[in-house]
Formats: structure tokens, C-alpha cells, sequence
């Protein structure tokens, strides 16, 4: 029996507002920032109390761009964060599906080993591999543009390795029933296994799209036309501009319109990616 003593319950609530206030309060500084004028933030003293330069700073952003930094508006770099995160997302989950899905439900030489072949790539990060995998995406031709961005880093290790012990606890008598019942290999797999694997796959789309929006090194190597700059490498081109000093109001906006598409993702399918991680039967 859990005793009801009011001075832990004081603590517990007290490290949670503290937990909560370290992570908002930097959001709303860059939000305060990102509504005042450009002399109010180079003084040194960081105001906390929105100003009146809302709607005419997000106009800016939007709309025209920077020009001191040669940026494009950030739509256009919210919009191919977006292709490219939902690319790396969708393309990993149904990559690790289907090959998880062969190495537990399939019968065939050496399973085994193209499984632990397959997991050993997670030693391999894109950092470690960005020579070879540059050569062969510029021998395709896909330089600049959003195949170039998003297919060398679709396939998932870790994913396949997550999707596989899913599978396992699969009971083996829902397989012979579906086998009684006359379905196929792609009957089965569309009907029964994609089903429950709804909370998993919620899990890792939250993840997955996080890892593919927060993507800095690859983009910046792979593309050298500005039409294909996302919001990363953006905001980082705003701060180091040359010769003059960073415009912080526009680049405080930027931060903010950037955390808004993730945050969207989070809580749209927060009470899934809970459950996904958490449940038992994982």
C-alpha cells in the first residue's frame, strides 16, 4: 500500500513544474525574441515580455526571406524538412516491416546471419560511411534533390531489430489459424501483423521523424542549390552570416517555426507513441 504523505507529493510536484520550466523556458525566450525589433536584442539584456513586432517579423520570415544571410523564405525550408522527414520516416518503417517480416515468417538460407548482418550496420552511421555513400549517390545523379536526401539514410537497423522481436511474441496459433483460414504470406502480413503492430509503428514514426527533420551533415554535403535548403541548415546560415551581425529576431522566429512540425507530431500521437514504448508484449 502506497502511503499519502503530503511532503513527497510536494517534492514530486515541485521537481516536475522545475523539470517543466527548464525545458519551456527556452522555447519562450526564442518566442520573445522572435517579437521584437532587432535593436531590442542587441543590448545584452534578453527581454521577457513579448513585443509588438509579431506579426511583422513571421511576415518576413515567411514570406520574403532573409537577404543578409541568403536564405530562402522559410516556408520552402520548412517544406523540404517536411518531404525529407516524412521520406526517411515512411521509408524506414516500411523497409524494416517487410525484412523483419521475412527474417521471422520466411525459411531460407543463412536468415540468420543476413539478420545479424543487418544489425551490424548500426555501427555504420551515415558520419562513418559519408565518403562512399556520397560517391555512389552523385554517380546516380541525385544531388540535389529529395532522393538524394532522404534514400541513403531510409534503411533502419535499429527498426527491423525492434519490428523482429515484435513479431517473435506473435503466438504461433493466430499464423496456423490464418494458415486454416486460406490466407497468404501478404494476407497475413496486411490483415493480421500491420494491425497489431499500430503502436509500434506510431512509436517509431515519432522517432524516426524527429531523427529525419533534425538532419544537419547529410543535407549540407548532398545539396548545393538553395531550393533544397532545409530549416537546419537554415537557421545555422542565418547565425553565421558574413560581415554583418545575425539578425536574431528572424533567426529566434525560424527556431520557433521549427520546432512547431515535431511538436505537431509528438502530441497528435503522443497517447500511441506511449503505448508503443511501454506496452508488454513488445
Amino acid at each position: 500500500m502506497v502511503e499519502n504523505r503530503p511532503f513527497f507529493t510536494f517534492v514530486a510536484h515541485f521537481v516536475l513544474l522545475l523539470g517543466v520550466a527548464i525545458v519551456v523556458l527556452p522555447l519562450w525566450l526564442a518566442f520573445v525574441a522572435s517579437t521584437h525589433e532587432p535593436s531590442a536584442l542587441i543590448t545584452g539584456l534578453m527581454p521577457l515580455i513579448p513585443g509588438d513586432r509579431l506579426v511583422e517579423n513571421y511576415e518576413l520570415v515567411l514570406g520574403e526571406g532573409v537577404a543578409a544571410s541568403g536564405a530562402i523564405p522559410v516556408w520552402k525550408m520548412l517544406f523540404n524538412s517536411l518531404v525529407m522527414a516524412l521520406c526517411i520516416a515512411i521509408g524506414k518503417i516500411a523497409i524494416s516491416l517487410i525484412s523483419a517480416y521475412a527474417i521471422v515468417y520466411f525459411r531460407f538460407p543463412f536468415r540468420t546471419f543476413c539478420f545479424w548482418i543487418i544489425f551490424i550496420t548500426l555501427m555504420l552511421p551515415v558520419e562513418v560511411r559519408i565518403v562512399p555513400t556520397f560517391e555512389v549517390v552523385s554517380s546516380l545523379n541525385m544531388l540535389n534533390s529529395f532522393a538524394g536526401l532522404s534514400v541513403p539514410l531510409i534503411a533502419s537497423a535499429t527498426a527491423t531489430f525492434l519490428f523482429r522481436q515484435f513479431f517473435l511474441t506473435v503466438p504461433d496459433e493466430l499464423v496456423e489459424a490464418a494458415r486454416i483460414d486460406g490466407a497468404g504470406p501478404w494476407r497475413f502480413f496486411q490483415d493480421i501483423l500491420l494491425p497489431l503492430s499500430r503502436t509500434n509503428i506510431a512509436a517509431l514514426f515519432v522517432i524516426l521523424f524527429i531523427y529525419g527533420w533534425n538532419q544537419y551533415l547529410w543535407p549540407l554535403l548532398i545539396t548545393t542549390d538553395q531550393s533544397f535548403t532545409t530549416i537546419v541548415m537554415g537557421i545555422q546560415r542565418m547565425v553565421t552570416v558574413a560581415d554583418a551581425e545575425p539578425q536574431w529576431h528572424v533567426v529566434m522566429a525560424t527556431a520557433v517555426l521549427a520546432v512547431l512540425p515535431p511538436l505537431a507530431v509528438v502530441l497528435g500521437m503522443q497517447r500511441l507513441f506511449v503505448k508503443g514504448l511501454v506496452e508488454t508484449e513488445k
